[in-house]
């Protein structure tokens, strides 16, 4: 096995990118906030708490609204994950219950449940779906080759012959003026139909 080879992801490496995937197409925490704002509501009155040796019973008439609220919250944050299309809807009822739990639930769960209510709904309210990647717009066809700008000379190989006007030019350790349209047969320019040889004499 090669350094390069890529190793092959294991069952929970792959459960837990299939998790993160899933979870990102919806209000994932939003949903668990409301759903752990739901317990302590509906949790308390019916719970017996130890002081000492003093026993704490919240069993009054607002158990059964209690019960009821903290159902509804488990219920919503369960919806939030399950039907995020209804996402405002569940959220602008987790914050309605969690006010409403303030009187009628030993003040929202001893503002336990009613501050998770509250912030699951605000996310909830406020999530919104990830846009689709934009799609890369289609290149033209173009003559050159490659994401490369095309140049303004689509064939460099081919010289182009080079107009004579004539003018001075060197030779060994002399200059000589040449006339327009004399070739350079000196072997250092291939213009003009010189072939880069020394011409004999």
């Amino acid at each position: 096995m090669s350094a390069e080879t890529p190793a092959v992801p294991g069952q929970f490496t792959r459960r837990r990118l299939q998790f993160r995937a899933w979870r990102g197409t919806r209000p994932f925490w939003a949903g668990l906030f409301v759903m752990f704002g739901g317990l302590p509501i509906a949790y308390f009155p019916y719970a017996n708490l130890q002081l000492g040796h003093l026993t704490l019973a919240m069993q009054t008439a607002g158990g059964s609204s209690s019960l009821i609220i903290g159902v509804l919250l488990v219920v919503l944050g369960f919806t939030l994950w399950f039907q995020q299309h209804v996402r405002t809807f569940a959220g602008i009822a987790a914050i309605l219950l969690g006010l409403v739990s303030i009187p009628l639930s030993n003040l929202g769960g001893f503002l336990i449940g009613f501050l998770f209510a509250l912030i699951g709904g605000a996310m909830a309210v406020a999530w919104a779906p990830a846009p689709p990647p934009e799609q890369e717009p289609a290149q033209t066809d173009t003559t050159g080759t490659g994401g490369a700008p095309e140049g303004l000379d689509p064939d460099t190989t081919v010289l182009k012959p080079v107009q004579d006007t004539g003018g001075l030019y060197e030779q060994g350790t002399s200059q000589a003026f040449k006339a327009p349209g004399e070739n350079d047969l000196s072997g250092t320019s291939p213009a003009n139909g010189a072939n880069g040889r020394h011409s004999a004499g």
